[in-house]
């Protein structure tokens, strides 16, 4: 059974197009108008082992803030419908990733039941076009639109750019392990279904 998914976001402030296949080969196609989020959608989709396509417009002579967000809505809203009943997969994982000076940690729970926890701080106000505390609400906007639990930390750290490449990759090791399919093919629920 393949495990893909293909979202059309549209709004008077955005258009984004995104398409995954959560048994893919790390490929990545990425066309949006912030260059330093295709940098970590490149992260995302290369570590998470997953092929991640995004073409995204947005009203980014305002800000960066409605494209970060819908395409962070729209990732999660295609994990949510490429998992589909969510049978057989591990549900729980983490990941810590070192990045030079920097160490970050992510904790996911595919629990249907969506909650994010954010703890780190960034020193600058932005990367390249995106604006660091555009950060953590990509993440909370994919948590909440996949339904997802996710805890994420920056433990300690200095450069902003390690930072923030450091989460990525720790989300994608995480969304690497909590997708695998596990030995039973059942719900890891002792409900018996997840939310």
């Amino acid at each position: 059974m393949k495990r893909e998914a293909e979202i059309l976001r549209e709004t008077r402030e955005t258009r984004v197009e995104l398409r995954i296949d959560l048994d893919g080969e790390g490929k990545t196609k990425l066309e949006t108008p912030i260059g330093f989020l295709n940098h970590m959608l490149d992260q995302l989709g290369f570590h998470g082992g997953f092929d991640l396509t995004v073409k995204a417009t947005g009203d980014t002579h305002i800000d960066c803030h409605h494209t970060v967000e819908d395409i962070g809505i729209s990732l999660g809203q295609a994990l949510l419908q490429a998992l589909g009943d969510r049978k057989g997969i591990r549900r729980y994982a983490h990941a810590y990733v070192p990045m030079d000076e920097t160490l970050a940690r992510a904790v996911i729970d595919l629990s249907g039941r969506p909650d994010f926890v954010f703890d780190g701080q960034f020193s600058t106000p932005a990367l390249g076009e995106l604006q660091t505390q555009m950060i953590p609400h990509f993440f909370k906007s994919f948590a909440i639109a996949s339904k997802s639990t996710l805890h994420m930390s920056i433990l300690y750290g200095q450069n902003d750019h390690h930072k923030c490449e450091a989460l990525f990759k720790a989300l994608a090791r995480s969304l690497r392990d909590a997708v695998a399919r596990s030995d039973s093919g059942s719900v890891a629920s002792t409900k018996g279904w997840m939310d």
